[in-house]
């Protein structure tokens, strides 16, 4: 077994960037959030756009990839099950006891509630719809928030390995794909745009995200396939080489989606856009701006993807902290960066000051609790996706049989077994 240091390394910087999305959701203006601060920014939108369109696609595809790479030949149920099971307890978990102290911030803030944690608690542990609150989750009784990535793993990890047991017998019958590697390129950059784009252009319109499970089309269409696209391409040797072979092309190509989107919507903002001739705006600007947006998601994930195995595949210090700790951090870090937005608001500490301290307090309350908590109590490690034993490595792993190549920059299989992981590294990608 090899360790997959460009998948952790990636997983663990996607999430790192996720905490400082989530901050600046509470300052960039013109976009809700659960607790937004009085200094807010129109210029935060651009980077916020830039990040938001592959940072979650990153993760559902890594998240199949890791699926791919160890699901067993045997006992796959078993395997589901203990699966599901690793992800339900931690977003139950969070459901009461993590993301409750966000929905309080934001109900005390929306004057939903008045004060008291103690009340809102109690009345907030009986899931009992809230007449009248208008705070995210007032309508069920509950909210998962930013867990909601939890609850589509879930269901997606149990199709994936449902296919792939129904496939598995009917694998040699299967048509193959195209012998040249041009075409296999080719099609691996038009037709996912394509459907990406469809997705954009027809489902997005009618059914907006609204990461509630059961009706989130769109969400739905994005995420699923690129789960099952990791899961299904994670052994593919052949696939890998090409991203590496095309890096620079993906990366060309994600840059030029990314132009394209951030232009058009650049131009829709100029102040005197109605003097222009009608035919220039009769041109179908808002659908190249979403075929622009496709093509700049897809071709990021490729550009990661491929850069990554020729740059991260390799150990470094820390990584294997990181690694477990990856979890509990995304398990904590929005409900604690609310808390210390809602006690440093009313301080009136400025437009730098204020979201300097969110960052530095979100890092260092993530840090402890996992440190002094999380990590040492045994009980509260598989509340948090982590096995109970705090012994062993983690990571994401590919079995190498005899004659094939291994990953760039993985250094030679052990010849005797290895032990057995201690932590599943893809329970919470």
């Amino acid at each position: 077994m090899t360790r997959r240091h460009d998948l952790d390394t990636l997983r663990i910087g996607a999430f790192g960037l996720l905490i400082l999305y989530h901050v600046a959701m509470a300052y960039v203006a013109g976009w809700d959030f659960h607790l937004k601060s009085i200094h807010t920014a129109e210029w935060l939108q651009w980077p916020m756009i830039a990040l938001n369109r592959w940072r979650m696609p990153l993760l559902f595809a890594i998240s199949g990839i890791a699926l791919g790479l160890c699901l067993p030949a045997q006992s796959r149920w078993r395997f589901a099950l203990r699966r599901g099971g690793r992800l339900l307890l931690p977003l139950l978990f969070g459901i009461v006891a993590v993301v409750s102290l966000q929905a309080y911030c934001e109900a005390v803030d929306k004057g939903d509630v008045t004060p008291g944690l103690g009340a809102f608690l109690w009345r907030y542990w009986q899931f009992r719809p809230w007449p009248g609150a208008s705070f995210t989750g007032a309508a069920y009784g509950f909210t998962w928030n930013h867990l909601w990535y939890l609850a589509y793993l879930i269901p997606y990890t149990l199709l994936a390995i449902v296919l792939a047991s129904v496939v598995r017998p009917l694998r040699h019958r299967l048509p193959g794909l195209p012998a040249g590697d041009r075409w296999v390129a080719t099609l691996g950059l038009l037709l996912p745009v394509l459907w990406l784009a469809w997705a954009l252009l027809v489902i997005l319109p009618a059914h907006p995200p609204t990461h509630a499970l059961v009706d989130d089309l769109y969400v739905h269409a994005e995420s699923l396939p690129l789960f099952l696209g990791g899961f299904l391409a994670a052994r593919w040797q052949r696939g890998w080489d090409l991203l590496v072979r095309g890096r620079r092309l993906t990366l060309a190509l994600a840059v030029v989606g990314l132009t394209v989107e951030l232009g058009i919507r650049a131009l829709g903002r100029m102040p005197d856009l109605g003097d222009l001739p009608q035919w220039v705006l009769a041109l179908p600007w808002a659908q190249a701006e979403r075929v622009g947006r496709a093509l700049y998601t897809w071709c990021s994930l490729l550009a990661l993807f491929g850069w990554a195995q020729v740059l991260l595949a390799r150990p470094w210090r820390g990584l294997g902290y990181c690694r477990e700790a990856v979890f509990s951090w995304y398990i904590l870090h929005q409900t604690v960066l609310i808390m210390l937005l809602y006690w440093l608001r009313p301080l009136q500490l400025g437009a730098w000051l204020e979201p300097a301290l969110v960052i530095v307090g979100t890092v260092a309350g993530c840090l402890l609790i996992h440190e002094l908590l999380v990590r040492r109590v045994r009980w509260l490690r598989p509340l948090f996706g982590l096995r109970a034993d705090r012994n062993g490595a983690v990571s994401i792993t590919q079995d190498h049989s005899a004659g094939r190549r291994a990953w760039p920059g993985a250094t030679a299989p052990r010849t005797r077994r290895p032990a057995p992981s201690r932590h599943d590294p893809s329970a919470a990608s």
